[in-house]
């Protein structure tokens, strides 16, 4: 308890830090995932009905999930400089996959009968597409949304080590005083608001996702 009481008394010590990191944390991770899920959902739709472009793009997205987040961080350095830049550029190669994998699923599998009935009520390959197929597949498409915010969220704590914000910035801060008065604390803080923010932006997608889908879709 006594641990705990010291917690919140940094927290309220250091309100507003902990609530412009917060701030500049969420805005690191929507501006990747809106950038991540245009991307992602266009090339989807360009690459679900050619096998060989699906295998490669799928490939080359998984390819980037194992290249060690400070690893990647650093490549963009020299382009683009230290701070946030380089991170949301590493942090938007991450997020591409579970969109896109969820994205040629989803089109994969709405049925063929569909699509034939849309094209029998005269509906061009255009219309087929944006009132049939992606309606139907928007459920499984969210579902990816979420799970790359989640990932974006967490990996976005270590942007604080090529110069950008967030709350990483606790974490890295307590671990360079570890031992001293309230270093622990610090360390606590960007982990705990960096999961509250992960949850919270689940809750809104989630309720984004209840209201954008259509009602035979909701669960």
């Amino acid at each position: 308890m006594d641990g705990l009481h010291s917690w919140w008394e940094y927290v309220v010590g250091h309100g507003d830090d902990v609530l412009e990191a917060t701030l500049e944390h969420a805005q690191i991770t929507v501006v990747v995932v809106i950038l991540a899920t245009v991307f992602s959902v266009a090339l989807g739709v360009c690459v679900q009905s050619r096998p060989t472009s699906k295998a490669i793009a799928l490939a080359i997205a998984s390819i980037f999930l194992t290249i060690p987040a400070l690893a990647l961080f650093a490549l963009f350095i020299p382009l683009v400089g230290p701070g946030d830049n380089p991170a949301m550029m590493a942090l938007f190669l991450y997020a591409i996959l579970p969109i896109l994998r969820n994205t040629v699923t989803g089109l994969d599998e709405v049925s063929p009968a569909v699509v034939e009935s849309a094209r029998g009520m005269g509906m061009s390959s255009a219309q087929r597409l944006w009132r049939v197929r992606l309606p139907l597949a928007w459920p499984l498409i969210m579902t990816g949304v979420r799970i790359s915010t989640l990932l974006t969220v967490g990996i976005a704590a270590i942007a604080i080590l090529v110069g950008g914000g967030g709350l990483g910035t606790f974490i890295q801060g307590g671990l360079t005083r570890l031992g001293l008065p309230n270093s622990v604390e610090s360390v606590w803080v960007g982990t705990v608001f960096t999961v509250l923010l992960g949850l919270a932006l689940d809750v809104v997608l989630s309720l984004v996702q209840r209201l954008t889908s259509s009602r035979g879709l909701r669960a």
